[in-house]
């Protein structure tokens, strides 16, 4: 910061108590999505980032996602993508397939031993969730807790063509 700048272009900073709310905020998802990872590493062998894969993957019609719309659906980029994938594919959880109406394309499909792995694995992640989160709030907590972060991700995500997020690169 110099002292030169102009009021005009002073930053807004933060208030104590925003600073106070943005700090729990990093604190509670980085303890949040620790705690994911190392349930899931315990009891499943993998990690948050592939068990949310293959959930695409189980819930997509066929069980199957073109490469690009799952590291869109993932929030993660396409070269991160293409690593984990490959890790499920070893452990024989997915299986890629070419996509006849496009040459470059591909597909990620959850084969049956990947179906049951993530069968096994969710009653331990959704007790893990509801330990770490929902039964630490009120109802009436949970329902604001889900609105404020709709409207965080409505304000992050843009819906134009072009937006330059990660992994639409």
């Amino acid at each position: 910061m110099t002292k030169a700048a102009s009021p005009a272009h002073e930053p807004q900073w933060l208030t104590a108590e925003e600073q106070r709310i943005w700090r729990s905020y990093l604190h509670a998802t980085t303890l949040l999505e620790d705690h994911m990872d190392r349930q899931l590493q315990r009891d499943a062998g993998m990690p948050h980032v592939y068990y949310g894969l293959l959930v695409k993957l189980a819930e997509s019609p066929h069980r199957r996602l073109r490469m690009t719309e799952l590291a869109r659906d993932a929030k993660i980029t396409r070269s991160r993508l293409s690593h984990a994938v490959a890790r499920l594919e070893r452990n024989g959880w997915v299986r890629r397939e070419d996509c006849p109406s496009d040459k470059r394309g591909q597909f990620a499909v959850l084969t049956d031993d990947g179906l049951d792995v993530l069968r096994n694995a969710a009653p331990g992640h959704v007790a893990a969730v509801r330990n770490a989160l929902f039964d630490r709030l009120t109802p009436e907590q949970q329902k604001s807790l889900g609105e404020i972060m709709e409207i965080v991700a409505e304000g992050l995500q843009p819906n134009e063509a072009g937006a330059d997020l990660p992994w639409l690169r």
